[in-house]
């Protein structure tokens, strides 16, 4: 497969492509801002267009707007927040009829880090001694890590509304490695750091004395009927992590549709993923969980959990091509 389809039309396609790419790329608008592209294929061959498939970037609960079919397909990180819409848990009141299409590779653990300055031995701590937590977060309040913060912090009956109410604050950042983090990091200005993307933090967090905290038992229960997974990252897996660390997975981004998307759709998406894997980009910056074959995007593998079924119409392509399904 060519990088591009020959044709005048496809080079016009790119043309808008990279417009889209370049304004929703701005690094000045905001998280919650025009920062999702929607792609869409179908007819513009008469005075109004006709969409024959809509995918699109978004938040976890945009997966309601795929459940009332006004996209055919979204993806989203991590799988667990699929997962929740599935089981009609955490974000979600009711189950939404979803399947994945094919599992983006890409491994990753959520931590808790504290600096044991705090005294804190639990995230029960925050809340039975009202202690005003200096917090390093995501400044897009609609951001899956901050959903995440929010489920654990609500199982310990509190939340960061709540911590900002007792005096606490929150140091807000873009993506995990923002600088704005690292400084703060480096200048003791943080207490703690809830977040994931540990490849662009956590060893520095380490390294200025911050140690990840361990959830009690009952907590990852209570997480995994949710949808969060308990993973155990291995002792030096990051220069400075001293045991192996329980935590939460937040591993894969998954493509996912309605049950009813049409079989041989899911099956064309798939096919295409397989046709244009030279020209996409894949996470490989992970060594532990490279990218090796498209089989991937169909099995279960460290950077690609999936609790969710997969689509007929995928599943039949992965056995087709010999991949575990």
């Amino acid at each position: 497969m060519e990088p591009l389809p020959k044709g005048a039309n496809f080079i016009r396609a790119k043309f808008l492509w990279e417009i889209g790419l370049h304004i929703a790329g701005d690094p000045k608008e905001p998280y919650t801002g025009n920062r999702d592209i929607c792609i869409s294929v179908g007819s513009g061959s008469g005075d109004r267009y006709k969409p024959k498939l809509r995918m699109s970037c978004g938040s976890p609960i945009l997966a309601h707007a795929v459940a009332r079919r006004e996209l055919e397909a979204a993806i989203v990180n991590p799988s667990a927040m699929l997962t929740q819409a599935v089981r009609g848990k955490g974000l979600f009141r009711e189950p939404l009829p979803l399947c994945v299409i094919a599992n983006y590779p890409s491994w990753d653990r959520f931590v808790f880090a504290i600096h044991p300055r705090t005294g804190i031995k639990s995230l029960a701590d925050i809340k039975a001694k009202r202690i005003p937590l200096k917090l390093s977060t995501r400044e897009d309040p609609t951001h899956s890590t901050r959903d995440l913060i929010n489920q654990v912090l609500g199982l310990y009956g509190y939340s960061l509304a709540d911590l900002e109410s007792w005096g606490g604050r929150l140091q807000l950042n873009g993506g995990p490695g923002d600088a704005r983090r690292l400084k703060a990091i480096a200048d003791g200005a943080v207490d703690a750091i809830f977040d994931e993307g540990l490849a662009l933090w956590l060893a520095h967090a380490l390294e200025h004395g911050y140690r990840p905290l361990t959830l009690e038992p009952e907590i990852f229960k209570q997480l995994g009927e949710i949808g969060w997974r308990r993973v155990v990252m291995p002792k030096g897996l990051y220069q400075g992590l001293e045991s192996d660390h329980a935590c939460l997975d937040y591993s894969a981004w998954p493509l996912y549709a309605h049950t009813d998307l049409p079989e041989e759709d899911a099956y064309k998406i798939v096919d295409a993923i397989n046709a244009r894997q030279q020209e996409i980009v894949w996470e490989n910056f992970n060594a532990w969980a490279p990218f090796h074959s498209i089989g991937a995007l169909g099995e279960e593998t460290e950077a690609t959990p999936r609790d969710v079924p997969l689509h007929p119409g995928a599943a039949r392509w992965f056995r087709e091509h010999g991949y575990k399904v």
